[in-house]
């Protein structure tokens, strides 16, 4: 005669079902062990969240502020003098920063076909660490001053001799793309948590504990596969580079250099570079635990396609229970009629063809794999798309400062107003000028210098933000007036609904860790004295 479990918990269907299965499973295993289950039966230490599933009432919502930007920085490496102000401006105090840039490197044949120059990107984030992780006491100006203890003390060394320790990779002789890659390296794991790879594990709150989820029959094998920080891999890597170097350079002082990851007030916490797309998200320290699922995917577009030099990087992660996908993209250029075609094609291939890693599945809910899965989604970058108006009625307009005329012939708007792109998506309202195309440190647009007709560009909003979710305020959408490159840079904050789990759902999670041996699921003899050893009817379990 089989055993039986007589339990009284208060459980959902969901949970009643669950712990079926694991009884099951137990009966199952055990007849196979022993014509006496009874005997057999051995059963390690469980835990309560094995059978206890997350119901949609265990959750409240709680407000996020998050920053975008997006800048076209037309191949131009920055220098330590470049103030960040009109990109990050210092009176900003978001939760999360996410910054896209485009053309970070010239769009040539070598940076295309062969190996990308990954010098710019770090300098960049050097810049970027500054500006973010600044002492709330110095100037907005951050150049102007000594670098604080505070901030990391690579990015100190880094940006006090920028430009001299980036000029010395530079001029090193064949290795020099090593060096950049492996400059890039170093000055990225060096702004990010220390365990890093905890980012990339599922932190769904009721998936089993890695020592027990083999014991089971049911659980996501997946869960915790990157549970563990192993940093064999970085020291390895950072051995190689200091062999490499041996010079004694501003670059072997950069790697061997001290870290006080702890004191940065923003992680970075996502980081990637194909050709002249860079992406990089910052988050406020306390958050970081609270991100998973984190993962990246590059899509090119360019050349015969496929090429890196047009495309997007996407970057998918959760924060608390709900899901994010960031999207900076560079789309098909060009301003001849029909050209928005291509750069609606580019879109449509973008949201076809990007897949991000299956790591695992939550009790309720699949972990997206797709953009239009997740729960909040954000398409930034140079989207490339134009005024459909001839040149002399687009300065009409420019010079009556009408933004509205010129709005309705934009083909962004044309193409989403008929259907063909971006369908339910969200942008907010035009206010600012078009940022496309300037000449190099001037207010003044390229077309009013340009004598060529077949070189002058007409004015467009390039460079854009956009938005589709639930629970997603845009606070505001303007551009800055750095003169860096020949288009300005667009940034938008937001204020998101995120799901975490209430104070009963994060106790019950907490009750449910603890492990309890299977003896205390089997039923006990009601006439046992409280010396007596327990009866044949419910054995003592190891």
């Amino acid at each position: 005669m089989p055993f039986m479990f007589h339990i009284c918990l208060n459980l959902s269907k969901n949970d009643a079902f669950s712990l079926f299965s694991y009884s099951i499973c137990i009966f199952h295993s055990s007849n196979a062990a022993s014509s006496s289950p009874l005997r057999a039966l051995s059963v390690k230490g469980m835990r309560l969240s094995h059978f206890l599933a997350q119901t949609p009432n265990n959750t409240t919502t709680e407000p996020i502020r998050i920053f975008v930007a997006t800048w076209n920085v037309g191949g131009k490496a920055p220098t330590a003098e470049l103030n960040l102000d009109d990109f990050l401006p210092p009176d900003d105090h978001s939760d999360i920063y996410v910054l896209g840039f485009q053309e970070i490197v010239p769009l040539n044949a070598g940076n295309v076909l062969v190996i990308e120059d990954n010098e710019p990107a770090a300098r960049w984030l050097v810049l970027i660490n500054q500006a973010l992780n600044r002492p709330a006491e110095t100037d907005a100006n951050v150049f102007q001053h000594e670098p604080s203890p505070s901030v990391d003390s690579t990015a100190s060394r880094a940006s006090s001799s920028l430009d001299a320790s980036f000029s010395d990779i530079a001029k090193t002789s064949s290795s020099s793309t090593i060096f950049q890659k492996s400059y890039l390296k170093s000055i990225r794991k060096s702004f990010m948590p220390v365990q890093r790879k905890r980012l990339k594990a599922c932190n769904c709150p009721v998936e089993m504990a890695k020592s027990s989820y083999r014991d089971a029959c049911f659980g996501c094998p997946k869960a915790y596969a990157y549970e563990i920080d192993s940093s064999e891999e970085d020291e390895q890597e950072e051995k190689k580079e200091k062999s490499r170097d041996s010079s004694g350079s501003a670059h072997g002082e950069v790697i061997s250099a001290p870290t006080t990851r702890d004191q940065l007030k923003y992680n970075l916490i996502a980081c990637k570079q194909m050709v002249g797309i860079f992406v990089t998200v910052w988050v406020k320290k306390e958050l970081v635990q609270h991100i998973g699922h984190l993962r990246t995917s590059c899509i090119g577009r360019g050349i015969l396609g496929c090429l890196g030099n047009k495309g997007c990087i996407s970057v998918s992660m959760t924060l608390h229970q709900t899901s994010f996908c960031f999207i900076c993209s560079h789309l098909a250029s060009g301003q001849k009629e029909g050209d928005e075609f291509r750069r609606n094609s580019d879109v449509l291939e973008i949201l076809r063809l990007t897949l991000f890693s299956r790591i695992c599945r939550r009790s309720v809910r699949k972990i997206p794999e797709k953009i239009l899965e997740h729960d909040k989604v954000i398409w930034f970058g140079d989207l490339n798309y134009r005024i459909a108006l001839n040149y002399a009625d687009t300065k009409k307009f420019l010079m009556e400062n009408n933004w509205n005329a010129l709005f309705e012939r934009d083909q962004l708007k044309i193409e989403r107003d008929a259907g063909r792109v971006f369908k339910g998506w969200n942008e907010g309202k035009i206010y600012f000028a078009p940022t496309y195309k300037y000449s190099y440190n001037s207010d003044a647009y390229a077309s009013e210098t340009t004598t060529s007709k077949k070189k002058r560009r007409t004015p467009a909003w390039c460079d854009r933000i956009l938005w589709r979710g639930d629970g997603i305020v845009q606070l505001s959408y303007y551009r800055g007036e750095s003169r860096f490159s020949d288009h300005r840079p667009v940034c938008g904050t937001f204020i998101v609904e995120v799901e975490v789990l209430n104070r009963k759902a994060k106790m019950r999670q907490s009750n449910a860790n603890m492990k309890i041996g299977a003896e205390e699921l089997l039923p006990q003899d009601k006439n046992k004295d409280k010396g007596s050893s327990r009866s044949m009817n419910s054995p003592k379990i190891s």
